[in-house]
């Protein structure tokens, strides 16, 4: 996954930090000495920066959506394939599936201005007076659709497949859910292989090697998941973040001294070498807060 090393800050928008991974000048720079049907290669440039401006608005709709359900938003990170937003949305599937779905639906949206656009463009008979914009607005279409079709296919951690983990989440769980969505992960990506093939795609094939990795991430972590709620609750205390109670045991690892204990038996002191921690990470969502703001769950009555 892409991150801000090696990354260049582009510009900041609505308080998100958005940069470009330095590989994406290198495929840029591919994208552009492709032969097209321009006139020009100034126009393959704008075709990719239009490309650029879609996945971007995209990821800006992952990031919002994120925020309206009270999760932390962070940075968008450009590359060659495609664009992340690291955003840590509230651990409950509908806050899952609003963040996740938020970005197709910025696809959909463009969908029918775009059509109106591609309209009006036959209408004027544009094709005739000024090839290069009717076919850039055309392609621009196309990528838009192209993009959205790919997004929504069922394999994780693509967008439907998380999509697809968000709604396993509500009557399978947590845990349940990654795991099946990972294995639907790893089925499609026997499909990417044969279609990389079949096209003689690098790009294709680099996407199938991305999903592989992060499908097995999310067996490891399905599997991580389901262990850690096996382990009995401290029920006097709650996540900040997602009011989930925390596990008992020594499942904290002292930064410094890398040894194992029970954050809350120690009140955030390290019991091998002494140190403060004036906040402790939730096991469950992975937000960090102060144990003084792990209150006690609201007791019904």
């Amino acid at each position: 996954m892409p991150t801000r090393g090696g990354s260049i800050k582009l510009f900041q928008l609505f308080g998100i930090n958005v940069y470009v991974h330095w590989a994406w000048f290198l495929a840029f720079a591919y994208l552009v000495s492709r032969p097209r049907e321009y006139s020009s290669y100034g126009w393959n440039a704008l075709e990719v920066l239009a490309l650029f401006l879609i996945v971007l608005t995209h990821e800006f709709g992952h990031q919002l959506a994120c925020r309206q359900v009270g999760g932390k938003t962070n940075d968008i990170v450009l590359w060659p394939l495609g664009g992340v937003a690291y955003v840590s949305p509230p651990q409950r599937p509908g806050a899952q599936l609003w963040s996740i779905a938020a970005g197709p639906l910025v696809n959909v949206i463009l969908l029918p201005l775009l059509s109106v656009l591609i309209s009006v463009t036959s209408h004027l008979h544009l094709y005739d007076s000024d090839s290069d914009t009717y076919h850039l607005l055309h392609n621009i279409w196309l990528i838009n659709i192209v993009l959205l079709v790919f997004n929504m296919l069922p394999i994780y951690p693509l967008d439907g497949g998380q999509i697809l983990r968000s709604l396993l989440w509500f009557p399978f769980g947590r845990a349940n859910s990654l795991l099946i969505a990972s294995i639907f992960g790893l089925v499609g990506a026997v499909g990417l292989v044969a279609l990389a093939i079949w096209q003689q795609s690098l790009w294709l094939g680099l996407i199938t090697a991305f999903v592989v990795t992060n499908c097995w991430s999310g067996l490891k972590q399905a599997r991580a998941l389901a262990n850690l709620a096996k382990i009995p609750r401290r029920q006097n205390f709650s996540c900040p973040s997602c009011k989930t109670s925390p596990p008992i045991g020594e499942l904290w690892r002292c930064g410094k001294c890398g040894g194992k204990f029970d954050t809350f038996q120690t009140q955030g002191v390290c019991p091998h070498c002494g140190t403060q921690f004036s906040a402790t990470q939730c096991l469950d969502c992975g937000t960090s807060s102060p144990i003084s703001e792990w209150s006690s769950p609201p007791i019904d009555v």
